[in-house]
């Protein structure tokens, strides 16, 4: 009993030491087993495992009525395991008006409105609510970034005086006129397509989808010949495969200009990929469950949620959601295929993972470059550099590509012949790729800083590594290689200036860390440069050379040439 007690007390302490409950509902009717269940829901969401937070929520939901915290939590935990419906209708049936006051839940009601075509609805919903979120500049321009969309469904016109917000803003537009189908919708998806000022290739598929709903066949086909397997995003390669073998319909049969579900969807998928690049990958993932909630057509933006997943760890939920991609789509079936093999590796092996791979590998019919491409570079990154070199060669040889093209597979079988001490095939391939793009920053860094390790071409390298400098001056790779080019000949000050910002920007990596150390104890600050030095002993992934050579600098100090 007296433990009973005793874990009560510690629940409600760490309870109300997280501010947000501070200031909470009453618990007069809520028991302490209710309360160490909503602990542990809130420990597993916060933890990051929502389907365990959700299961403890479901144990406490005598609290839906009575805290608001509470609520917020476990509706944001539904639409992460995709119980949308379910979330929605709760928020229906609410009892607490106090509850609703949270972004999510208004937002899932206006959502629900659209599907439903209840456009009145979502459009007044959002004029209702806009004054609440006045001071959230992204909710806020995310509720009139909808309002637009909604007038332009329900009147076929726009809004007049309507908010600006760049390139968001032209985004929503080309959209809207494509859904008006009027005139000016092709220039202005070739404007955003040739933005250079942003990636907008994505664009591409929804401007092909326009022009084949418009029957215009021969600019689909001019827009295909232009792009290349190799460098183009993995929904365009599936949008070039479709077209070249005829299927046109499968543009139709995932999405429409004409449907406005289909446009807010792509809408809700834009801002799940702000979140996604801020390594927000729990809200990215709920807007995403949001966009599939609105067109589960365009099972395509699932390659996010399973991106996602991936990098939060959760392997079992990226396996099941890599589910969804099947043969037929042959270019999703090979990412499903990568990424389950990088699962093995993570839960296993390297080795077990090459093996899935490869094996899969050998089962498709019609290889194209892009596929070869993309295991060239997964067995590089799986250190079968040799096996890497050899599919390199197969595509350099298959066909004509791009100067781009060939420059960026000079640079990656170079790059694999310098890992295996080939260095005179790694000098001429890299060499190679500068030829044709003199002014690739990272193929200089990559070449000078061999050469650099080689003890080969100090000065010429040096003189790459500033050129280099001067066209990536953030790049945390190419300042730690010209802060190595300066401590190599002997200019330490130099070099401390470099290697001391490089280690700013990667605090974590090893290879910095150590050369740091290196110049520090050359500077006589002995006692900093071992801090560093078993920085990098702390290190997870060490590799066991390096590990051997710091420990004998953590004893001896390095001994001088």
């Amino acid at each position: 009993m007296f433990y009973k007690k005793i874990k009560f007390i510690l629940y409600i302490f760490l309870f109300y030491q997280i501010p947000v409950f501070s200031q909470s509902a009453s618990f007069d009717n809520f028991d302490s087993k209710n309360l160490s269940r909503y602990f542990s829901g809130i420990v597993a969401h916060q933890n990051k495992d929502n389907t365990k937070a959700l299961s403890f929520f479901n144990t406490s939901k005598v609290l839906i009525n009575k805290h608001d915290p509470y609520f917020k939590r476990y509706i944001y935990s539904l639409v992460l395991e995709n119980k949308i419906n379910q979330a929605i209708y709760l928020i229906k049936n609410n009892k607490s008006e106090d509850n609703l006051n949270f972004f999510d839940a208004h937002f899932l009601l206006i959502i629900d409105s659209i599907k439903k075509n209840d456009l009145d609805y979502a459009y007044n919903q959002i004029i209702k609510i806009s004054e609440l979120f006045k001071n959230d500049k992204f909710n806020l321009a995310i509720l009139e970034s909808l309002k637009q969309y909604i007038y332009v469904f329900k009147e076929k016109k726009f809004l007049r005086n309507k908010k600006n917000f760049g390139t968001l803003s032209i985004i929503s537009e080309t959209f809207q006129l494509c859904y008006l189908n009027d005139e000016k919708t092709e220039n202005y998806f070739l404007n955003l397509i040739n933005d250079i000022d942003g990636d907008y290739t994505r664009y591409n598929f929804f401007y092909l989808s326009y022009l084949i709903e418009n029957n215009e066949f021969a600019k689909v086909k001019q827009l295909i010949n232009d792009i290349e397997y190799i460098n183009t995003t993995l929904l365009l390669s599936q949008a070039k495969s479709w077209i070249e073998n005829g299927d046109h319909q499968k543009f139709k049969s995932v999405f429409s200009c004409k449907s406005h579900n289909d446009i807010i969807s792509e809408f809700i998928f834009l801002i799940s990929n702000l979140y996604s690049s801020d390594d927000n990958f729990d809200k990215s993932n709920f807007y995403l469950n949001l966009a599939n909630f609105l067109n589960p057509r365009f099972i395509f933006n699932l390659s996010l949620v399973a991106e996602n997943q991936f990098l939060n760890n959760e392997f079992i939920k990226a396996k099941q959601t890599l589910k969804n991609f099947k043969k037929e789509d042959k270019f999703y079936f090979w990412y499903r295929i990568k990424k389950e093999a990088q699962i093995i590796a993570k839960e296993r092996n390297k080795k077990e993972s090459v093996n899935y791979i490869t094996s899969h590998f050998k089962k498709i019919d019609k290889l194209n470059d892009k596929i070869l491409f993309d295991l060239a570079n997964f067995l590089r990154n799986s250190k079968e550099y040799k096996k890497a070199i050899n599919y390199y060669t197969e595509i350099l040889n298959s066909s004509t590509h791009s100067a781009e093209i060939k420059s960026e597979i000079y640079y990656r079988r170079g790059s694999s012949y310098e890992r295996i001490g080939n260095y005179e095939k790694a000098d001429k391939d890299l060499i190679e790729s500068l030829k044709i793009n003199p002014d690739d920053a990272y193929v200089l860094n990559y070449l000078a800083y061999s050469w650099l390790e080689r003890d080969y071409k100090i000065d010429e390298a040096l003189e790459m590594l500033i050129k280099a400098y001067n066209m990536e001056s953030d790049d945390p790779y190419i300042i730690d290689s010209i802060g190595w080019a300066y401590y190599l000949i002997k200019d330490y000050l130099n070099a401390e200036r470099f290697l001391k910002r490089a280690v700013e920007l990667m605090p974590d990596d090893p290879t910095v860390n150590d050369h740091y150390g290196d110049i520090l104890w050359k500077l006589d600050r002995k006692i900093q440069a071992r801090y560093f030095w078993n920085n990098v002993l702390e290190m997870k992934d060490l590799e066991e050379a390096m590990r051997k050579n710091i420990h004998k600098k953590m004893v001896n100090g390095l001994i001088s040439s």
